[in-house]
């Protein structure tokens, strides 16, 4: 546990900052969900504009350091190839 004051705020700025990591993380799964789903159900104009949304989240949360940007640079590769098989069907 931390014993001095720079610890001590060191340790409060890491949790905090852990609680919104963790938060923009799963506001992540959750549109990559909602792009899978559009995707499952064939609805080409849902599943791209549901794309467009999660590129930009994966794309900020790569520039805020949440995400390795290779990271989410795959992501938005894989979630892409999904939408541009439901285009090409």
């Amino acid at each position: 546990m931390a014993t001095h004051k720079s610890a001590i705020k060191r340790q409060k700025q890491a949790e905090k900052k852990h609680e919104i990591n963790k938060s923009v993380k799963s506001t992540l799964k959750t549109l990559a969900k909602k792009v899978e789903q559009a995707v499952a159900s064939k609805n080409a104009a849902t599943a791209k504009e549901a794309l467009v949304k999660a590129v930009k989240a994966y794309d900020t949360a790569a520039s805020r350091g949440v995400l390795h940007k290779n990271t989410a640079s795959r992501k938005v590769s894989r979630l892409s190839t999904k939408v541009g098989k439901i285009n090409a069907a």
